[in-house]
């Protein structure tokens, strides 16, 4: 009998097929769908495909996170097609604004993604989901009406890339500068519609939390999904977001075939700092420390769960912002908001001089709420630093975990966490 990798695995029960091989098309049929604002832009060819009603409303999740609240004219009429579209479909599963979050985070925290399932998102981050062990992949805004019309989506089954880590890591260093070194090894590109596996000690150790960044990341290697084998941690995560039925143990067959494997060994490995212009760019942050910063962000899918504001805050309480520095915190949902508030993180930000935004991709991508100016400089919890990612293509944006960026924002200079 023949071993399968965790994606081979999916697609083949997505298929309905008995097994599947890298370099097939298939026809998978969709589990969940997922969109935020690309939902207008999918409108005109659903439109065109003739169509009245979408497959089955209760398979999609739609938010508006993008541009949260809107800045312009324009983008307010964008929102109103987009809420008009989900009340006349009975799209029950709509977060519109107060019950909104960037919509990676919004459908792992509320329970939609389970192991095993064909997951499809309207954004190239959609491949975080895959830390619970499902294969999910982001498409465009056509083939997002494809899938809205048909519940099915033409894919070629992508071969797998196994990362192997092991190890203990050094104070105040977590998933982020793993996948930042992860990055660095296999660049920016080096996993091109590959789907990737995590496996080894240190990523069973890692809660889910941590998991979704690994996950999230393996975007910026140019990989078509991310994945984890689902495992207690798992289950626990699930019961606890109210889906503990969907739960089952999902992992790679023994002796499965992998194009490559990479064994990356952390024991004792610090924090590590992805410098301007690419996320594969990458030092240790103690080569790049003393770099004077005007901003500091934390933020976006990546690092903006209630764990990373939790790590900051340990930092930051009863200290000040250096003078100068503009530190911004956009938590990834209202429910990590909330939680905030109500855990006193807060207002342990406000008082060391730092400003919350609503939960918003805006920042990250360059949008609103935190924009860069040429010449400026700035250490961010986000995924990418390529030019113009935040703002002016003349700014520099360093990518670092939510401990290296309350360090940095403290001391007004990227900064060594576990010296703060």
């Amino acid at each position: 009998m023949l071993a399968h990798t965790m994606t081979e695995k999916i697609l083949a029960h997505a298929s309905h097929q008995p097994s599947v091989r890298p370099g097939q098309i298939v026809d998978g049929y969709v589990d969940l769908l997922y969109m935020h604002e690309m939902l207008a832009l999918a409108l005109k060819p659903f439109n065109e495909i003739g169509v009245k009603k979408i497959w089955d409303p209760s398979k999609c999740v739609v938010t508006i996170d993008h541009w949260v609240p809107p800045p312009t004219p324009e983008v307010a009429r964008m929102h109103q097609a987009i809420r008009e579209f989900c009340w006349a479909q009975g799209i029950s599963r709509f977060h519109d604004v107060g019950d909104h979050g960037i919509v990676h985070q919004l459908v792992v925290e509320r329970g939609y993604v389970h192991p095993g399932e064909l997951v499809i998102g309207c954004d190239s981050h959609t491949n975080m989901a895959g830390a619970l062990g499902a294969f999910a992949a982001g498409i465009g805004a056509t083939e997002t009406a494809a899938v809205m019309a048909t519940g099915k989506l033409w894919l070629k089954v992508p071969e797998t890339i196994d990362v192997r880590v092991h190890g203990k890591l050094a104070k105040r260093t977590g998933a982020k500068d793993v996948i930042l070194k992860v990055i660095q090894t296999t660049g920016d590109d080096g996993a091109s519609y590959k789907a990737v596996e995590f496996h080894g000690d240190t990523i069973q150790a890692f809660p889910m939390n941590e998991r979704f960044t690994l996950s999230n990341m393996t975007t910026e290697m140019g990989a078509k999904a991310g994945m984890i084998p689902s495992d207690a941690a798992t289950k626990r995560y699930l019961e606890a977001a109210g889906a503990a039925t969907a739960y089952q143990p999902l992992d790679a067959d023994p002796g499965a075939a992998y194009l490559r494997t990479y064994d990356l060994d952390v024991d004792a490995m610090g924090p590590q700092v992805a410098c301007p212009n690419n996320p594969a760019n990458v030092k240790p942050v103690g080569e790049v420390a003393g770099v004077k910063i005007d901003m500091a962000f934390l933020g976006s899918c990546t690092n903006a769960r209630i764990e990373d504001l939790r790590a900051a805050a340990e930092l930051l309480k009863g200290e000040q912002v250096a003078p100068r520095v503009r530190m911004i915190v956009t938590p990834a949902s209202q429910a990590i908001y909330r939680q905030a508030v109500q855990e006193g993180l807060a207002g342990i930000f406000l008082e060391a001089g730092a400003t919350f935004t609503s939960s918003t991709c805006g920042p990250c991508f360059g949008g609103h709420m935190g924009v860069l100016g040429p010449k400026e400089v700035c250490i961010s919890s986000t995924n990418r630093n390529y030019p113009g990612r935040m703002g002016s293509p003349e700014a520099q944006v360093y990518l670092g975990s939510p401990y290296t960026v309350a360090a940095s924002a403290l001391y007004g200079q990227i900064t060594d966490p576990r010296e703060a």
